[in-house]
């Protein structure tokens, strides 16, 4: 629908009485739109494909949060969430406005939308953007809702993405690039100039679902979920990149919740977004189909490599970026709730599984955890990336991302990780600690990963609870509980004390990696000792 601006109160933002505002435009048109405004052409059973300029990932540099009375003492300042003034707030968001007001012919598109399933703790979004691409990302990632009266809508949170302005003052005013993303959370806006990458609306919104539900009571969470076919039993996977979150709970037997946020609630679990936002460099149709599925119309490629001829594309082609990316709406995937016709959301999961991929091959591929030992761990959020997989790794390299989701927390990780703990104890959930990576040797070895039908093998036995009828032994470092046979796992492969050939070379590795953590972990302390004490520890 094309509508007034005065109409949805842009005015009150500043923006001029314009006649040809974009409203919740269908895909079908906003992807006209990429082809006539020359953004992309039309590929791959009818997806779009765009290219996003020089930055094909987050800017997480050119982040900022306004230091302003509300939030203030809130925030959990530092690398993530750099302070701000109001005053360059004032007058970057001055230059927006003027940008949108300066040509009258242009095109504003404005998505309006939800972000939360669930009805109780939904927060009203909404995205203004002058490329018909970035408004084709949102409606995808966000929840459309059915208007029928534009006016009375009530944003809880507006992004205004100028992508195509930079502010030429950066050094003057202490900012890191020509590039920013600052949020205000008191005046409940956002505003991104000098990037085009999509992410940084979709994570935008995350960050800000990260300050305001934990205030309610209700556990953010970067991880994905799902459940039985008859509803019971719904499980939450958290993991880094590369763990195997993604492949792990998409299983043809358990619909799929979600992909990758989510919130808790006291009535159980519902995913924040209504679409995919899946890497696809090296997308092989026999090992993700469900991701190769996807792509069709409605689906949105970003900065994979093409033939201009042919339009066919090589998802081998890393040239652009590694980071090639496709959004979807989440029910094109076949096994979902939403493609169910439910909403994308269950009840209370029974189980939290910590996917890491240890590539030093000191932590066993299955442990149950206690609620202390899963704080701990939750607030590390560990795993380690292998050679090759980023320019620059020649060895393996321990990584720690305090929930398993850093860059997005806007709280400090311990206020995730009492919620965390809250939840497990008042819903009775088991917490198990699974290793996608190498056991009894490391990466560097030239040993094979663990493998993945092992792992799945691993998970079944967790999602059923049969699990829990095997003997457990307390690991020597770590101090959670291994299983010591679990179905024809034996020993050998279960446990890396075990595991391992050479165990001098066991110890030497694992009191390295413990060494890591605890040396981690030093920038979350809080003096809660029951956690501190839960840690990993070096054997007298």
């Amino acid at each position: 629908m094309i509508i007034n601006s005065n109409k949805l109160g842009l005015d009150k933002l500043g923006i001029r009485n314009f006649d040809n505002i974009c409203y919740n435009l269908s895909s079908k048109a906003l992807v006209e739109d990429i082809v006539n405004n020359g953004e992309g052409v039309v590929g791959m059973r009818g997806a779009a494909m765009v290219d996003t300029g020089i930055y094909t990932g987050r800017s997480p540099k050119d982040k900022y949060i306004v230091d302003e009375p509300n939030s203030e003492k809130k925030i959990w300042w530092g690398g993530v969430n750099k302070k701000i003034s109001e005053n360059i707030f004032d007058s970057l968001f001055e230059q927006v406005i003027d940008f949108y007001n300066k040509d009258s012919d242009s095109r504003i598109y404005v998505f309006d939308g939800h972000a939360g399933a669930d009805p109780k703790y939904c927060l009203n979004v909404r995205i203004l953007a002058k490329k018909a691409w970035q408004a084709h990302f949102v409606r995808n990632m966000f929840i459309s809702i059915k208007i029928d009266e534009p006016s009375k809508f009530d944003p809880g949170f507006t992004i205004i993405n100028a992508s195509d302005i930079k502010n030429d003052r950066f050094k003057e005013l202490g900012m890191n690039s020509e590039t920013f993303i600052i949020f205000h959370l008191a005046k409940k806006i956002a505003i991104i100039g000098g990037t085009e990458y999509g992410g940084e609306m979709k994570k935008g919104i995350f960050s800000v679902l990260h300050y305001l539900l934990p205030q309610k009571g209700v556990l953010s969470m970067h991880c994905s979920a799902n459940v039985q076919d008859n509803m019971q039993n719904p499980a939450i996977f958290f993991g880094l990149s590369g763990t195997g979150k993604t492949t792990l709970s998409t299983d043809p037997n358990r619909p799929l919740i979600g992909d990758d946020e989510h919130g808790w609630s006291d009535d159980g679990v519902f995913n924040f977004e209504g679409g995919c936002y899946a890497k696809v460099i090296n997308l092989n149709p026999d090992e993700e189909p469900d991701i190769y599925n996807a792509i069709r119309t409605e689906a949105l490629l970003e900065n994979v490599v093409f033939n201009k001829d042919t339009l066919e594309i090589d998802f081998s082609d890393g040239s652009k970026t590694e980071n090639t990316r496709v959004s979807y709406p989440i029910e094109h995937i076949d096994n979902s709730l939403a493609n169910r016709g439910l909403p994308s959301m269950a009840g209370h999961p029974e189980k939290i599984i910590f996917l890491t991929c240890d590539a030093y091959g000191v932590l066993p591929p299955v442990a149950k955890l206690t609620p202390e030992q899963a704080m701990y761990h939750f607030i590390s959020g560990y795993t380690a990336k292998v050679a090759g997989t980023e320019l620059g790794i020649k060895e393996p390299t321990a990584t720690f991302s305090p929930c398993f989701g850093g860059p997005f927390l806007t709280l400090h990780p311990f206020e995730y990780a009492k919620l965390l703990k809250e939840k497990m104890k008042k819903f009775s959930v088991f917490v198990y600690l699974v290793n996608t990576g190498w056991v009894g040797n490391s990466a560097q070895s030239g040993a094979k990963r663990f493998s993945l039908p092992k792992t799945r093998k691993i998970l079944s036995a967790i999602l059923n609870g049969t699990i829990e009828n095997s003997k457990f032994i307390k690991d020597t470092y770590f101090g959670f509980n291994i299983p010591e046979q679990l179905d024809n796992l034996n020993p050998e492969v279960l446990n890396p004390n075990y595991a391992w050939k050479d165990i001098n070379q066991y110890h030497f590795s694992a009191k390295m990696l413990v060494k890591k953590f605890q040396e981690n972990y030093k920038h979350y302390d809080l003096g809660d000792k029951k956690i501190l004490n839960a840690g990993p520890k070096i054997p007298l």
